[in-house]
């Protein structure tokens, strides 16, 4: 392994689902000879000699590439998602994390180079080894850009933020007492107007400055935060000098688009590394094997991320544009996130087709085959048929009626409410038939053969769950711009990453490698339920963390503008 072994990285991104195209039968490990010299005839098994593993950087090890995978699950697991989290919140903390990443990965890059260098390369070309140095060289650029954007226009950032009402409401609270304080230095007493009063004369004029400092702790800390980083050291100084005037608008709106593009990116990026380079660490997928592993890894993966976007909608992410379970705002005219599922849905389907005889390729086609293509035309009509549902002219066309003489009353005519939400079954049934279908879908390996039946079950229960969200919203449809938070998406969005992580092991090599180590089904079923509820109190904590950032930036840009 000769990289960085990048691990997980919050789009968004993409809702793609999948069907493996590849199952594999397990070939007999005895044959059976008749010894025909004897009057009896009797039989004899012979056991084939097994072939000696290959060796693999599993298991070689060694301390070097121990501390080299412990540094870049602490970087691309623990620091880079809160990286992008204050980075989208555009905190003033986002350089800083961004310099403690680069500096944890760097080690982590150091320490595996050191470890090649004595190591023979157990796999070789392998991906991992690219991929991880295009990952480091994206994300050192983007800090590049950051540092570029920090001295260019600072101010732009923050004319983007989105102000809460609750922000709102403490702007004009501290706008109040500022202008009661300027009339209290006159006669007036100002009893009566500090809020909670307990009587009209029991407030006095030490009340008003009791809230004074506290408005000027604030500007304090405003005023040390705005310093920035390296503020006062020559660095700073000659940063703040060249960069300004360095570039163009039009340049430095192209550094932002290509900024805020690694933000949304560069955790899914992360996250085929990591795969890669679980892959490389234990010897997967090579030679002809590698398309079972890019059928199972691929699409698996998908619905790993299909649940962590499931889960993000869950947390409040995209209220913006009403992916939140929520009412969307009027002037948004962005399609809805069952829309995207379904588009994807159909784009799978539509181009799988002409890929699920790619491991056969001139060869007969077999019975498998048709039922792995038979799903994929599921996929396109199910797809199909769910971008149409979603359509605003299908809905309108749908609800035309010839005119007639015959009035109504104003209120029959309005839309109902359930129209405020999408309520489109076909991506949950498009999971739930292809979960059905993959737990009882026959494989030669006992193991192999639960491990589908698991993952297929859990995607099953992923349907049942979003079934029970569209019937809790049916009966009582939101009315707020607030995220809806329906408990059952939880149930949704575990099955989901759960059921991805189970069907990335069900591929043939990792099937084998369990078997050859004597693991049952279970062992990876009870390890992928412990990392997916850890997981998905991360992603939760870290969206915390985003929503700390986004305060704070607003209660900083409230005080600019009291100052």
């Amino acid at each position: 392994m000769q990289s960085p072994s990048l691990t997980f990285g919050t789009l968004a991104g993409a809702v793609l689902l999948g069907l493996s195209s590849v199952a594999v039968a397990h070939g007999h490990d005895e044959d059976m000879s008749i010894d025909v010299s004897s009057t009896r005839p009797t039989i004899t098994t012979t056991t084939a000699t097994p072939l000696p593993a290959p060796d693999t950087y599993w298991s070689t090890g060694g301390s070097l590439l121990t501390a080299h995978i412990a540094l870049m699950t602490i970087a691309w697991i623990f620091i880079l998602p809160i990286s992008v989290m204050i980075s989208i919140a555009r905190s003033r903390y986002t350089l800083p994390v961004q310099f403690l990443f680069l500096i944890t990965n760097g080690i982590g890059v150091f320490l595996i180079t050191i470890y090649n260098a004595s190591t023979p390369d157990l796999y070789p070309n392998n991906a991992h080894h690219k991929l991880g140095w295009i990952l480091t060289w994206i994300i050192s650029a983007q800090v590049v850009l950051g540092i570029i954007s920090a001295y260019t226009n600072r101010n732009d950032d923050h004319g983007f933020m989105p102000i809460s009402t609750e922000a709102m409401a403490e702007h004009q609270r501290r706008h109040d007492l500022r202008r009661a304080e300027t009339y209290r230095f006159s006669n007036d007493s100002g009893q009566g107007t500090e809020p909670n009063t307990e009587s009209l004369r029991s407030q006095s004029i030490s009340s008003t400055h009791s809230d004074l400092p506290d408005t000027h702790k604030h500007e304090d800390e405003e005023e040390e935060e705005e310093k920035g980083l390296m503020h006062g050291s020559k660095v700073d100084k000659f940063l703040k000098s060249r960069i300004p005037g360095l570039l163009s608008s039009r340049v430095l709106k192209a550094f932002r688009f290509a900024y805020n593009a690694v933000d949304r990116l560069i955790l899914i990026l992360g996250f085929v590394g990591f795969t890669t380079g679980i892959i490389s660490y234990g010897g997967f997928f090579m030679g002809p094997k590698v398309f079972s592993g890019l059928a199972h890894w691929i699409k698996g993966g998908i619905f790993f991320w299909y649940g962590i976007l499931t889960l993000g909608r869950w947390a409040g992410c995209f209220a913006d544009i009403g992916w939140a379970w929520n009412i969307k705002p009027l002037k948004s005219r962005a399609v809805s996130a069952e829309f995207v599922e379904s588009f994807l849905i159909f784009f799978y389907g539509s181009t799988n087709v002409f890929l699920e005889h790619l491991t056969a390729w001139g060869k007969e086609w077999s019975a498998q085959d048709l039922e792995h293509i038979s799903i994929t035309v599921m996929f396109f009509g199910g797809g199909l048929c769910g971008m149409l549902i979603e359509s605003h002219r299908i809905r309108n066309l749908l609800n035309v009626v010839r005119q007639s003489d015959i009035s109504y009353d104003p209120e029959t005519t309005e839309e109902p409410k359930s129209y405020r939400t999408p309520m489109n079954p076909l991506p949950a049934l498009v999971v739930l038939l292809l979960g059905l279908m993959m737990s009882s879908h026959h494989q030669e390996s006992m193991v192999s053969t639960m491990i589908h039946t698991q993952w297929g079950t859990l995607l099953a229960g992923a349907a049942f769950a979003r079934a029970a969200t569209y019937i809790i919203f049916y009966l009582s449809p939101p009315s707020s711009i607030f995220p809806g938070r329906p408990p059952a998406e939880l149930i949704t969005a575990f099955c989901l990453m759960a059921g991805g992580m189970i069907f990335m092991s069900s591929a043939r090599d990792t099937v084998e490698a369990m078997e050859a180590h004597n693991l049952d089904a279970m062992f990876m079923f009870t390890i992928s339920m412990g990392v997916i509820t850890f997981l998905m109190a991360w992603i939760i904590a870290v969206i915390a963390i985003k929503g700390v950032a986004v305060r704070r930036e607003n209660r900083s840009a409230i005080f600019r503008g009291v100052a």
